[in-house]
This record gives C-alpha cells, sequence and structure tokens, in this order.
C-alpha cells in the first residue's frame, strides 16, 4: 500500500506488518466453538463477557489486529480498516467510554470492501438493524445512538498489545467469536491448542453420546462420591 497516501501509517503508534495465523490454522480454528478453544488453552484469552455479536448468527475468526481509540472518537477505527489485511479482525478498545455508537453501516460497507473478517469492540455500535441485514460480523457491548468525533491530534495505536479486561490481545493472535462470547489465543499456541480443542470435541461427543444411553454425569466423570 502507497504509504505516502495514508500519513498516519508513518506514525510511530503504528505497526503495519504483523506475524499472522496461518490459512490451515483460521480454517481449523473456523469449526471450533469459543468455549472450548478458552477450555483447551487452559481458560485463558475470554474477552469481557459483555461484548457479545451483534446478531446471533455473527461468528468471527482471524488474526488480531488490535486498536486503541480515544474515547468518543472513531478517526483510528477508519484508520484500522485501512491499514488492515484480509482476513483481519479489528479487535478495538475505546478507553471505556461506552456511551458513542463507534460503528455502522458506513464502516461495515469499508470493512468489508476490503476482506475484513470482523470487528471486536470493548464499545458500542450503532445500526443494529442495518449491521443484522449487512452481514458484517460485529461483536461489542451493545448500541449507542450517540455519535463520535475525528480529533487529529488524539493519540491512538494500531497494533499494540491492548488490554481487554484481564486479557492482553497482541497483535495477530487468534480471534474466535461466537454466540458464547469470544477469545484471543496467543499466536504462538495455536497448533497446540487447536489440537486440544479437537480432542475435547470428540471427548464430549463420547459423553453425549453414553448421556443419549442413560448414563449420568455423576458416574461418567467420577463425581459421584
Amino acid at each position: 500500500m502507497n504509504q505516502s497516501r495514508f500519513p498516519f501509517m508513518s506514525l510511530p503508534t503504528v505497526t503495519v506488518d504483523i506475524e499472522r495465523p496461518g490459512p490451515d490454522q483460521l480454517e481449523q480454528a473456523a469449526l471450533l466453538p469459543s468455549s472450548t478453544l478458552h477450555e483447551a488453552a487452559g481458560k485463558i484469552g475470554a474477552l469481557p463477557s459483555a461484548i457479545k455479536p451483534v446478531h446471533p448468527s455473527f461468528r468471527i475468526c482471524g488474526a488480531a489486529v488490535t486498536v486503541q481509540s480515544p474515547p468518543a472518537d472513531n478517526l483510528w477505527l477508519h484508520r484500522a480498516i485501512v491499514a488492515a489485511r484480509p482476513g483481519d479482525v479489528l479487535v478495538v478498545h475505546v478507553g471505556g467510554h461506552y456511551e458513542a455508537g463507534y460503528w455502522g453501516e458506513v464502516m461495515s460497507q469499508a470493512a468489508r470492501a476490503r476482506g475484513l473478517a470482523g470487528l471486536v469492540i470493548d464499545g458500542c455500535v450503532r445500526d443494529g438493524a442495518i449491521l443484522e441485514r449487512f452481514g458484517f460480523p460485529v461483536f461489542a457491548r451493545g448500541l449507542c445512538i450517540r455519535g463520535t468525533g475525528k480529533d487529529f491530534d488524539a493519540r491512538g495505536w494500531i497494533n499494540a498489545p491492548t488490554l481487554f479486561g484481564d486479557v492482553t490481545v497482541q497483535p495477530g493472535d487468534l480471534i474466535v467469536g461466537d454466540t458464547d462470547g469470544v477469545v484471543a489465543i496467543p499466536r504462538a499456541r495455536i497448533d497446540e491448542v487447536l489440537a486440544k480443542a479437537r480432542q475435547r470435541e470428540e471427548d464430549e461427543a463420547r459423553i453425549i453420546e453414553r448421556l443419549a444411553a442413560g448414563e449420568n454425569s455423576l458416574d461418567i466423570y467420577n463425581w459421584n462420591r
């Protein structure tokens, strides 16, 4: 991309080139529930439970492009759409200011045109009914009609370690979200976690069969003591 067209890319708080999960890893992760990946990773990586899909059908899987946005300002989200690559998920922190709609129809169209995989924001969005019909996966704390500003002097970050609750999301982490919530898996652990998650799914499938056949959970898990 021609950075001369986008001067913000030369700012010291912007990193464009990051390591990402491989296509095979993303393909496998897309088949697994967020809760299974969370458990398989040792119960880490769960983003705040208030962050949920705007529509229950939304599912998200991709590489994290982290964004620290100034409160009540969405200029850095627009910048992140340009800086991200196809298949990326914007993972946005807004400094704890939830009374603003940082994202809507226009930005979903911009992100989809760039081939992005979705948005996870620890804040609110608007145009909820339109976003549902539009189909671009958005995970947020809720809806808010209040608008945002665009302060060109305000400091923000793209692709720096970003704290969400007790979870630090690194750029390039694996992000998976579904109706249960969103999980971030460290890039260096993806293969290990995927293997454990697949095993967990197989084990649970066998347990479901045993329960359907009449056994009870206390006996199956040896909790009948």
